[in-house]
Order: structure tokens, then C-alpha cells, then sequence
């Protein structure tokens, strides 16, 4: 008998996991890889020191919790060396996949003996309609398991690279990547684009979520701060983001708006939305980081799909 060891997006999930009759332990990969400076060292102490700050810093996150919640689930990991067979637990969006890609370059140099497979949500019923691991039955997960791909050492190394580039200071080497097709991630091509959408477009300085953010504050659809972050996250596409980080996204925008309660924008957030004043300067922040990349030493092409150097 082969011995099984599940790695899975986040505690929401492992609880269903849980549930499900399936043997194996469960390591759950908490972290938002999505969000902040990242180094290619998946692990090592400058690793979890860099992301430490960053989650201080901006989500108040103690020292305590991240030991308790993140490295302790990590180090669980680490001890788990005599499994043989992997299987990895994660969904379509751009949060996942790029903790995706961290946890696949950690087992290219940790287990690399191990049969590693994927299992990933997404397009389950041939409809548009992109589903999260939570929003499936029991029995669409064990199908989803029973269909599990394995990847191939090359699916592997493939990873690991792209993970490299994401950490990167540069985007631009990312943007150049066109052989996804020949890999086994099905939904990694469009999330990279999500993520390069990121960077502040040449329009008006915001991104594609700080300007979706002002759309749909526009529609007049939202009466509370609330409502505006439900709405955000039904309207999120391809992110995958949680309430917490649109309140982030808020707080940083909170000049383009008069209140958020009611939600109303002020007359520059107008003009930024309508693109007849650019935000870019009020809105720049030196330390911003997206992977390896200075968010801000870069611009985004809306019209050419492009990733300018400043």
C-alpha cells in the first residue's frame, strides 16, 4: 500500500476533506502568495521573515498567529517525508494558483521522489461559471479525485520556473510565457494574466481591480461598506481575493471616495473612473510589492495587453 499525503488550499477545505472517504494526513497551505514580496526560496527563513513582515504590516497578523497557524502547519509538512504519493488540492483562481506553484517548487526540491498530483477546480459543467472546491457536492469531489492528474517531472520543473518568474523583479518575463499549453495546468495561463493586470494600467494609475472596485461603486448598487465588498467579490473574476483584502483595497482608494456608507464617490473618483484624471502619483507607493515585482516600477497596456518598464 502506498501512503497518501494531502496538501490543500485552506482550512475551509481540509474540514471537507475531513469529511470525505478518502485515507491520507492533510497539511493545509496557509498563505496568501497572491499578495506582497515574495522570494524563489519557498521555506527558508528569509522566506517566511519576508512574508512575516508583510503580513504584519498589513494585516496586523502577530507573531504568535503566524507561528501557531503558518509554521507550524509548515513545519508539519517537513516532517511528513515517508508519503509516495501527493496529492494537491487547489482551485482556478489567482490565489491559488500561485500558492500552487510555491508548494510544487518546495516538492521539486524536497520529495522529489514522490508521485505528485493535481486536483483543481474550475469548469465542471461546461457552462462559463467557474467553481471553487467549497462549492462542490461530495460526489463532484471524488469524482474530481478519481480524475486527479499526475504530473509528469516536466509539469514539475515547468511550475518552478514559472514560480521563479513570479518572484522575479521583472513581469515582463512572465507576460513572454506562451507554453502553457504544453503543461497539465489548466488554468494557469489566465490566472498569470490576472496577475499582470495588477500593475497600474497607463489610462489612469489604477489596476484592474482598483478600477473594478470604482465601477461598481459607481452603480450605486451598494448602501454600505459591506454590501460594496459582497458585491466586489461576486464581480472578482479570476482573483479569488477574501473580504479582507477588498477592505485593504478600500482603505488604500478611501480618497476617491466621500463615504462608504452610503457608498459614494468623490469628484476626483469620478474623473479617475471616466479616465480624464490619472491617479497614479497620489497613488503610488514605493514598497509595494507583486511577487518580486515593484508594483509601481511598472505599467499595464489595457489596449495592447502589455507590461511597460518604467
Amino acid at each position: 500500500m502506498k501512503s497518501l499525503l494531502h496538501i490543500t488550499n485552506g482550512d475551509s477545505f481540509t474540514t471537507t476533506l475531513k469529511s470525505l472517504p478518502l485515507k491520507g494526513d492533510i497539511i493545509t497551505w496557509r498563505e496568501m502568495l497572491c499578495e506582497g514580496k515574495t522570494l524563489c526560496n519557498v521555506g527558508s527563513e528569509s522566506f517566511w521573515k519576508t512574508r512575516f513582515e508583510f503580513l504584519s504590516k498589513n494585516y496586523k497578523v502577530t507573531k504568535s498567529w503566524f507561528v501557531e497557524k503558518t509554521l507550524k502547519e509548515y513545519r508539519s509538512l517537513c516532517n511528513h517525508k515517508q508519503q509516495d504519493q501527493i496529492v494537491l488540492w487547489f482551485e482556478y483562481d489567482l490565489f491559488c494558483q500561485i500558492n500552487m506553484l510555491a508548494v510544487l517548487s518546495w516538492l521539486k526540491t524536497h520529495r522529489r521522489h514522490a508521485e505528485i498530483s493535481l486536483v483543481c477546480s474550475g469548469n465542471e459543467d461546461g457552462t462559463d461559471r467557474l467553481y471553487g472546491l467549497g462549492e462542490l457536492t461530495h460526489e463532484q469531489l471524488m469524482t474530481l479525485y478519481e480524475k486527479r492528474i499526475k504530473l509528469t517531472q516536466d509539469d514539475i520543473e515547468y511550475a518552478d520556473y514559472v514560480w521563479q518568474l513570479y518572484c522575479s523583479d521583472n513581469p515582463i518575463r512572465l507576460e513572454n510565457l506562451s507554453s502553457f499549453q504544453d503543461f497539465q495546468f489548466t488554468y494557469l495561463s489566465e490566472a498569470v494574466k490576472a496577475h499582470l493586470k495588477r500593475f497600474p494600467t497607463i489610462r489612469n494609475g489604477l489596476n484592474e481591480i482598483e478600477n473594478t472596485v470604482l465601477q461598481i461603486a459607481s452603480e450605486g448598487t451598494s448602501g454600505s461598506q459591506r454590501e460594496l465588498v459582497g458585491n466586489i467579490l461576486r464581480n472578482q473574476g479570476r482573483y479569488g481575493f477574501g473580504d479582507t483584502q477588498y477592505e485593504r483595497v478600500l482603505h488604500k482608494m478611501k480618497p476617491l471616495f466621500t463615504s462608504f456608507n452610503p457608498v459614494k464617490l468623490s469628484r476626483k473618483g469620478k474623473q479617475v473612473l471616466e479616465g480624464t484624471t490619472n491617479h497614479y502619483a497620489s497613488i503610488r507607493d514605493a514598497d509595494t510589492y507583486l511577487g518580486g515585482a515593484l508594483k509601481y516600477s511598472f505599467l499595464y497596456n489595457s489596449d495592447s495587453g502589455r507590461i511597460l518598464k518604467l
